[in-house]
């Protein structure tokens, strides 16, 4: 079999899941046949040698020329260092795919927008994706974002794109239009900053903090939101909780609606900030935020004014749900001056084209309580005003209009961006805690394997300790010599696994504990080139294997308890043919390295085939 010289692990991957797909449809025409009819590749003739079809399949051949013999050993060769080394040498990465309110459409982001109850689902979905680790995915009125841990960072986000168009039903490319990648440190950084409110709308806003903080809650339980996942998101919750307290960077209001809240409540004693009467003229999209504003601020009762009562009636429901005991009183425009007469603080946001208030309204209206500060505050958010310049010439009345909440918020917005540079240093230090813990992670195998190694030693030895004390061993004396050997274990194991820990409880750098990590696996013969990349392939073979076995075993025409040993047989063999294409051992190509352990792979396999029963063709 001639393969290129730029057979690559693209051309890995298709052989793997071409080869995937034969298996299982071989198998599914045997036992449902009123499926539609498939290529059957046969099992390859121990007496010939195996090659590889163009379309994934093997078929067996007669012997091949010495040139084909030396292009296969080549082919060999090139699959060690294009998929071996590219799943053992290079690092998993955070990948994040997202559209913003920065990048995409309202309307594209409310397709993509996936529910609270959901996430469990789509995370398990993604990391069902072959290059997909693990999962999180962050999705708010502003963003969608997906945040994985890729095996090849390229194919992940290749992916995660299809299934981001398969689930919300627009094409790839209009995607890719409006997405934005980020990976490794960058991605990090990224979601660091959105916990801290710096790519918000408004810079520095406190809601997005609860967000990220409710995406860990509910993937808490779910499998797939791993240890990188599980990091990453605490470190986050960790840098905004950081900014908001060493910064206070919230503070101050940068919005119209929210700064015309904060000068009336500035212009009001403190002590009459929850009992002052409130009016709002105008249920519109700024009213709405006026009142939304008070609500958040203190003020349980207020008057709202407006043409009709559909709008204050939606109003009230969505408050209902947010805020338990807030009170909201509606009346018709035609009641506005009657109002006002009773109000303290009046805010005004209509679409009113000549001014509602006049100087001759206001003065026949009742002067405030000393309560209040003995001024009645109109605070005109409109354009054009609702409130007359006249007015200001009234001794018991305050007009405030946008010109004047204008500095105000650009004040604040000045404040924050000053705040934000205090911010950003902060970050970077999370950032470089949150590298470090991640590289730590690189100790863990070694930590279970030196575990594991040093348990089998102690069962051992307790085993032989056992069988010469005889079996007339009080089951009491047994426990106390087993608790012994654990005790001595856990003992001499202490000072290694705090060697290999790094965290901000000691002053080991980074370098001292991976040096100590290569030490210990060379002592103790822990290293093994192949293990992660087994370990990965291992995980998303078998997570691929349950789901299709768990559907099948569901499938009406198939009998489970007749089944299983054969649906078992099956996907064990195919895992073992996967197996070896990922490898490259299949039966062609000889020339296994020392290094690659062929036997611990397949043992496994071998050994549940053979205990389960033996099906008959006619079976």
């Amino acid at each position: 079999m001639a393969i290129s010289s730029s057979f690559s692990a693209a051309k890995l991957e298709n052989l793997f899941m071409n080869y995937c797909s034969s298996s299982s449809a071989s198998f599914s025409r045997a036992y449902f046949p009123c499926q539609p009819q498939v290529t059957v590749f046969p099992k390859p003739n121990c007496g010939k040698k195996g090659t590889l079809s163009r379309n994934g399949g093997v078929r067996c051949e007669a012997a091949e020329s010495n040139a084909s013999k030396i292009a296969a050993l080549s082919a060999l060769e090139q699959l060690k260092s294009s998929a071996a080394d590219r799943y053992t040498k290079e690092r998993s990465s955070i990948v994040v795919i997202g559209l913003s309110i920065h990048t995409a459409p309202v309307e594209m982001r409310e397709k993509l927008a996936i529910p609270e109850a959901e996430c469990p689902r789509a995370i398990a979905e993604l990391c069902n994706l072959n290059h997909i680790e693990e999962a999180a995915v962050l999705s708010t009125c502003n963003r969608m974002e997906i945040y994985v841990v890729a095996l090849s960072q390229r194919r992940g986000v290749k992916e995660v794109t299809e299934w981001m168009s398969k689930t919300s039903g627009i094409p790839v490319s209009e995607i890719c239009k409006h997405q934005f990648l980020l990976s490794n440190k960058d991605a990090t950084q990224h979601l660091f900053e959105v916990s801290a409110g710096l790519d918000s709308l408004v810079l520095g806003e406190g809601q997005i903090l609860a967000q990220v903080k409710q995406v860990a809650k509910v993937a808490q339980g779910v499998a797939d939101f791993g240890r990188n996942m599980t990091g990453l998101f605490q470190h986050a919750i960790r840098a905004g909780k950081r900014v908001r307290t060493e910064t206070n960077i919230a503070s101050g209001a940068v919005s119209v609606s929210s700064a015309a809240v904060e000068l009336a409540l500035m212009k009001l004693p403190k002590s009459s900030h929850t009992t002052a009467r409130m009016l709002v003229i105008g249920a519109g999209k700024m009213g709405k935020l006026v009142i939304r504003h008070l609500v958040s601020k203190g003020c349980t009762k207020m008057v709202v004014v407006n043409r009709s009562e559909e709008k204050v009636a939606v109003i009230r429901e969505e408050l209902k749900h947010e805020a338990k005991g807030v009170e909201i009183i509606y009346r018709p425009l035609t009641d506005m001056l009657d109002c006002s007469a009773e109000a303290d603080v009046v805010f005004t946001s209509t679409a009113s084209e000549t001014p509602l208030f006049l100087k001759e309204h206001v003065e026949d209206l009742p002067p405030v309580s000393s309560e209040v500060g003995g001024l009645r505050l109109f605070i005109d958010i409109s354009v054009p005003r609702n409130v007359g310049s006249c007015v200001t010439d009234i001794e018991g009345a305050r007009v405030y209009n946008v010109d004047d909440l204008k500095e105000v918020v650009a004040a604040n917005k000045e404040d924050r961006l000053r705040k934000a540079i205090e911010a950003r240093s902060i970050i970077a230090e999370e950032l470089k805690k949150f590298e470090a813990w991640r590289d730590s992670l690189e100790t863990v195998p070694t930590i279970k394997k030196l575990r594991a190694y040093a348990e089998r030693i102690r069962a051992a030895e307790f085993n032989k300790c056992l069988s010469k004390m005889g079996k007339d061993i009080p089951k009491k004396s047994k426990k106390a010599v087993e608790d012994l050997s654990c005790g001595i274990v856990n003992k001499l194991l202490h000072g290694p696994m705090q060697h290999l820990r790094c965290d901000d409880s000691d002053s080991r750098t980074l370098d001292e504990v991976l040096e100590n990590m290569h030490a210990l696996n060379r002592m103790f013969g822990l290293e093994s080139d192949m293990s992660l990349f087994e370990q990965k392939i291992r995980e998303k073979v078998e997570k691929s294997q349950n789901f299709q076995f768990m559907s099948w075993c569901k499938t009406p025409l198939l009998d489970p308890d007749f089944a299983k040993p054969f649906l078992q047989c099956y996907f064990l063999r195919l895992y073992r043919l996967q197996y070896e294409l990922v490898l490259g051992l299949l039966p062609g190509l000889s020339g296994l390295p020392a290094h690659i352990p062929r036997q611990n792979l397949l043992a496994g396999s071998q050994n549940i085939c053979r205990d389960s029963p033996q099906s008959s063709p006619s079976h």
